[in-house]
């Protein structure tokens, strides 16, 4: 059944629109965005199909939405549209605040700015004193193995910013947010580095499709 056949009052757009959007389920939400379903399934379904593909709407935010089945080129515009702007508002929300007091304040801003990429990136939270967000800024950009980190650039970023303290990040495209011994080096490296201007590295996040990694709390820091 088409959802123009639904009763009116369950219809998602009219729905929204009658009750607010947190009356909605996420795949009536999907729905709305999707604007219409395929050939014997309506865009709820899809919604559904689509959360269920993805794993949630926690990892849909993160998803790289080409090749999903069903998708098309508009459907995926639509889609990647409002998760950006999802992704923007985690990042308005961080800057908003008043300080960062623990590695989750920080968590799902960078999984849902690095976990999507196919590629690695390396990237800072750059603070003032008060551990408040100056900037975010994705530094240096690799392969689906690695990126090559200089610590002279990170440290002329800081300065720019006139950062006092830095919280690094990394995604692992292969999904796994295990430190390797690699991560544990450029880490120290860094925390060297800028030490000598003055600059603490509070933490550095490996960020893949679960929960990203603290190394501060691995006590790697």
């Amino acid at each position: 059944m088409s959802i123009r056949d639904w009763p009116e009052d369950e219809r998602p757009r009219e729905k929204l629109l009658a009750r607010g959007a947190a009356a909605l389920t996420p795949a009536e939400l999907l729905a709305i965005l999707l604007g219409s379903g395929v050939r014997g399934i309506s865009a709820v379904d899809m919604g559904r199909d689509l959360l269920a593909h993805a794993g949630g709407l926690n990892a849909l935010l993160v998803r790289d939405l080409a090749g999903v089945p069903g998708l098309g080129p508009a459907k995926r515009a639509r889609l990647a549209a409002a998760l950006e702007l999802a992704r923007r508002c985690l990042g308005e929300e961080l800057v908003g605040r008043t300080a960062l007091t623990s590695p989750r304040d920080s968590a799902a801003f960078l999984k849902a700015q690095l976990a999507h990429k196919p590629y690695e990136v390396f990237a800072c939270l750059f603070l003032d004193n008060r551990h408040r967000v100056l900037a975010f800024e994705e530094l240096f950009r690799g392969t689906l193995d690695g990126a090559s980190v200089h610590p002279r650039e990170v440290v002329r970023a800081s300065l720019k910013h006139n950062a006092a303290a830095v919280i690094l990040a990394h995604n692992h495209p292969s999904g796994v947010a295990e430190p390797s011994a690699a991560d544990r080096n450029i880490t120290r490296q860094l925390r060297d580095a800028l030490q000598l201007v003055g600059v603490r590295v509070l933490d550095h996040l490996v960020v893949g499709t679960g929960e990203p990694t603290s190394m501060a709390a691995r006590g790697l820091i």
